[in-house]
């Protein structure tokens, strides 16, 4: 059920989470499904209404001032300047899990957990309202196509979440930027919401993990699918030339052929915000359209880019 974010509906969204059901939360990256981070009953219902591998941890989301202490320990300064400069924000952090106060299921019985504080006002007011922690991965079946509205997520799940906030189009639209914060270095494990030169700047170089290892979402090779083959192209469509039948592309700046209603344009003007915001939608649009295949061009390795690119090249794995 979708229902407007009024104090009175996220009060009663709160109750649910309490009687250890999951609900429908926008933020301003992704739709989430979210449960009470501390029950483990809770948190067994997200894996099993997404289908989604044990071996995946979660992100806690918190409300802005929450005693981070409460579920971990050892956060270092780099990790707090961060914090007080991207939170609330796009921007979730691996640290030190502090013992067993987060359940296995949260963190995949890592000894880091990856919390996140949301910029949206309605996942803020949920959170305040709950009065703890919240798991909330995307709210979709497991490897598909993120939700960025409200109905996406009824298209998703059905009716298996009893409640969905709708909070309006997701603002920023790709999933948060994951640091690896928990040790000596800073290391980019996802690239997401806030672009990495911005990250930088703040903490000076950051390097990129090359472990293999799942220590956060969103890390495997194959994630984020329509379930019509995705391609990728090594440059952009030639100007003019048709596309084959049963073909759709996901354009970056232009498409100027007849077949207008088998492509989507993520940024005339090259906007990185506008294409981020639009991803997961156009690949939704182009997916129903019932082709064999899904062309997507490059989009520049700057800024948010280099999440979009994650998400196609993942989409496409």
């Amino acid at each position: 059920m979708i229902v407007e974010a009024s104090p009175e509906n996220i009060s009663r969204a709160a109750a649910l989470l309490r009687d250890g059901q999951c609900v429908g939360m926008p933020t301003e990256t992704v739709y989430g499904l979210a449960g009470d981070a501390l029950n483990p009953e809770s948190l067994a219902r997200i894996f099993e209404i997404k289908n989604r591998p044990f071996f995946v941890p979660l992100i806690v989301h918190v409300a802005e001032g929450f005693g981070l202490e409460k579920i971990a320990e050892k956060i270092l300064p780099a990790a707090r300047a961060l914090m007080m400069s991207f939170w609330p924000g796009p921007l979730t952090l691996l640290l030190p899990r502090r013992g067993a106060v987060v359940p296995d299921l949260a963190t995949a019985g890592l000894p880091t957990v990856a919390v996140r504080c949301p910029a949206h006002p309605v996942a803020q007011a949920l959170l305040r309202e709950f009065g703890g922690p919240l798991a909330a991965p995307s709210a979709n079946k497991f490897g598909r196509i993120s939700p960025t509205t409200a109905g996406a997520v009824a298209d998703e799940l059905g009716g298996v979440v009893p409640l969905t906030l709708d909070g309006g189009a997701c603002r920023v639209g790709v999933e948060s930027t994951i640091l690896d914060v928990s040790g000596g270095g800073i290391f980019l494990l996802r690239a997401g919401g806030v672009a990495l030169e911005e990250l930088e700047k703040k903490v000076g170089k950051i390097g990129v993990s090359v472990s293999g290892a799942v220590t956060a979402p969103g890390m495997l090779k194959s994630h984020y699918a329509p379930r019509t083959l995705l391609v990728r192209l090594s440059a952009a469509w030639p100007e003019g030339e048709e596309l084959p039948p049963d073909t759709a592309l996901l354009a970056w700046r232009n498409f100027s052929g007849a077949e207008r209603q088998r492509a989507r344009v993520l940024a005339p003007e090259g906007d990185m915000s506008l294409a981020a915001a639009r991803l997961f939608r156009y690949l939704r649009e182009l997916d129903a359209l019932g082709v064999k295949k899904i062309l997507s061009e490059p989009v520049p390795m700057r800024g948010l880019g280099r999440a979009i690119n994650d998400r196609l090249e993942r989409a496409a794995g």
